[in-house]
C-alpha cells in the first residue's frame, strides 16, 4: 500500500469514527432534524481536507518513492552532478519478461574479474544474452568485427554454453565457447583488441575395471556389470575368433574387462579400447591384451604372442541364430530334395550389413543361380568365400575390388532360393567347401621376437591389476598417463 493512499485512508477512516461518535439519535425529530445537516457538512470538510492532504503528501513523497518502481527511475535535477558518482538515467519502454528457463553462472576470481556462464535458449542471440546480463554490448561487436572464427557466435544453438569473463561494469576480459568434443574458441581482450584462436579441449584418460557372472545372458551380464554397448560389442568381437556366443556360453560363464574412459572438462565423452580381458566358459580360460608396439602398429594378443585376430571371421554379420547348419544331406526348404548345403545360413533381419570376411579381393558380384545376389572373395593362400541371397550390394564395389576385413560389402536379403532373409556363407580352401563353425581359421601374423619383452611387462601389469579387481593405479598403455582405476558395478 502506497503512503500518500494510507495516509488518506487514515484520515477517511477517522472521520467515519468521529461520525459514529457525533450521531447519536435521541428520538427526538427536531434535535434530529437539526444535527444532520450539520453532521453532513462535517464529514464532506474532513473528506476535502483529506483528499487535498493525500495529494500534497504524494507530491513531496513521489521523489522518495519512486525506487518502488523497478521499471522507471526518477532522479531529482541537478545543477551540478558529483563527478564520483554520477547518475545513471535508465528507462525501459518496451520491457521484455525474462524467460523462466534462462539461466546464468556467475563466480568471481580472486583478481576481481566476474565469469558468468550463458545458457543459449532457443530462439536467443548473442546480443539478446549480453542484454539479457548486462554485459557491454559495444564489446560484443568489436569480438564479432574480429572475423574468422568469431562468427560462430553469430549461430550459436540451444544447449550451447558461452562462458564470459568480465568487469563489474560488463566489460568483457574473455569469451570461450565449446564447438565440439575436442574443440572451444577462445577471444581473449588485449592491448591493440580482441584475438581469438581454436585450443583444444584437455582430454583425460582414466581406466575403467567390470567384472561379470552370466546368468541369463552375456548382454544382461554385461550391462548389469556397467558396461555400454560398444564395449560389449568390443568384447565379443575380440573373443568372437575363438568363442560361438551363440551356442557356446553357459550359465555361470564369466568376464573380467580393463578398459579407457575418455573425460573432457570432468566430463565423460566415450569409453575408450578394451586393454585386457578374460573370458571364461566351458572350463576353459581365454586371456588377451592391447599393444602397441614401437612402429606404431596395435594389435590384441594371447599371452603367447598369438595375434588375437584370425585372417577370416566365422560369422560375417550379427545374426539372429543359424537357420542352417553345414550338411552334405540336407533336404532343400525349395525345391525339397536332398542336396549338401555347403554353408551356414545366418538368419538376421532384411538389410542387416553384412562385412567381408578377411582382406581380399573379389572375384565375382552379381546374380549366381540359386544364391541370388551373391559375392565371392579370393582371400589367397588358397582361401575365399561366398555371400549369397543378399537384398543389395555395397555401392563403389565391382569385379577386382579390394576390401578389408570388416569392411560392409553388401546387406542380408532373401534373393534367389531362399524362404526368408539370411546369409549363406561358405568357407572354401582351395576349392573345397569347410564348415565356417568348425574349420581352424589361420591367425593374422604374430608379435615379432623383438617385441616380445615390452609385451610381456604390458601383459603382467595388466593382468595384475584385472587380479586386484581395479584397486591399484596403472600407466595407460595406450596413452602413457597415469590414470585413477574406477569399478564399474
Amino acid at each position: 500500500m502506497l503512503p500518500g493512499f494510507a495516509y488518506r485512508m487514515g484520515i477517511v477512516t477517522a472521520a467515519s469514527s468521529q461520525l459514529r461518535v457525533d450521531y447519536k439519535p435521541s428520538g427526538e425529530a427536531y434535535i434530529e432534524s437539526v444535527r444532520r445537516p450539520q453532521v453532513r457538512r462535517r464529514f464532506w470538510l474532513l473528506l476535502a481536507v483529506a483528499v487535498a492532504s493525500g495529494g500534497v503528501f504524494q507530491l513531496f513523497s513521489g521523489p522518495l518513492s519512486a525506487g518502488h518502481d523497478s521499471r522507471v527511475a526518477l532522479a531529482a535535477p541537478s545543477a551540478q552532478p558529483a563527478a564520483t558518482s554520477p547518475t545513471k538515467v535508465v528507462q525501459d519502454t518496451n520491457p521484455e519478461p525474462v524467460s523462466a528457463t534462462a539461466t546464468a553462472t556467475k563466480s568471481v576470481t580472486g583478481t576481481g574479474i566476474e565469469t558468468t556462464e550463458l545458457m543459449v535458449r532457443r530462439g536467443d542471440t548473442l546480443g539478446r544474452l549480453f542484454a539479457e546480463h548486462h554485459l557491454n554490448s559495444a564489446d560484443m561487436r568489436a569480438i564479432l568485427a574480429v572475423g574468422g572464427d568469431t562468427t560462430r557466435l553469430k549461430h550459436i544453438h540451444p544447449g550451447q554454453v558461452i562462458t564470459v569473463g568480465h568487469d563489474d561494469s560488463g566489460r568483457i576480459l574473455n569469451l570461450s565457447m565449446k564447438l565440439d568434443d575436442a574443440h572451444k574458441l577462445e577471444v581473449a581482450q588485449t592491448a591493440t583488441g580482441y584475438q581469438t584462436s581454436i585450443a583444444a579441449i584437455p582430454t583425460e584418460i582414466t581406466l575403467a575395471y567390470a567384472h561379470g557372472v552370466i546368468e541369463n545372458s552375456l548382454f544382461d551380464a554385461a550391462t548389469r556389470a556397467g558396461l555400454s554397448d560398444p564395449v560389449i560389442m568390443q568384447l565379443i568381437h575380440l573373443f568372437g575368433w575363438d568363442i560361438d556366443f551363440a551356442h557356446d556360453i553357459r550359465s555361470g560363464d564369466s568376464f573380467t574387462v580393463l578398459y579407457q574412459k575418455i573425460h573432457r572438462q570432468d566430463e565423460a565423452i566415450t569409453d575408450g579400447p578394451i586393454l585386457a580381458a578374460e573370458f571364461v566358459t566351458l572350463g576353459k580360460t581365454y586371456r588377451i591384451a592391447r599393444f602397441t608396439d614401437p612402429s606404431g602398429h596395435t594389435g590384441y594378443y594371447t599371452p603367447d604372442g598369438r595375434n588375437v585376430r584370425k585372417t577370416l571371421l566365422r560369422a560375417p554379420l550379427v545374426y539372429t541364430r543359424i537357420s542352417s547348419g553345414f550338411s552334405l544331406h540336407r533336404m532343400n526348404p525349395v525345391l525339397h530334395i536332398v542336396r549338401p548345403h555347403y554353408g551356414v545360413d545366418y538368419a538376421a533381419p532384411t538389410g542387416t550389413p553384412i562385412m567381408a570376411a578377411g582382406d581380399g579381393r573379389i572375384v565375382f558380384r552379381g546374380r549366381k543361380e540359386g544364391f541370388g545376389r551373391c559375392i565371392i572373395i579370393n582371400h589367397g593362400d588358397g582361401y575365399s568365400t561366398l555371400y549369397a541371397h543378399m537384398s543389395r550390394f555395397r555401392s563403389a564395389l565391382h569385379d577386382g575390388s579390394r576390401v578389408k576385413q570388416d569392411q560392409v560389402i553388401g546387406y542380408v536379403g532373401m534373393s534367389g532360393e531362399a524362404t526368408g532373409p539370411h546369409l549363406h556363407y561358405e568357407i572354401l580352401m582351395d576349392g573345397v567347401p569347410r564348415n565356417p563353425r568348425t574349420v581352424k581359421l589361420p591367425s593374422a601374423k604374430p608379435l615379432l621376437a623383438k617385441y616380445r619383452p615390452d609385451f610381456t611387462r604390458t601383459l603382467s601389469t595388466l593382468l595384475a591389476e584385472m587380479s586386484n579387481g581395479g584397486e591399484t593405479r596403472i600407466a595407460s598403455a595406450a596413452s602413457n598417463s597415469t590414470g585413477k582405476v574406477s569399478t564399474a558395478h
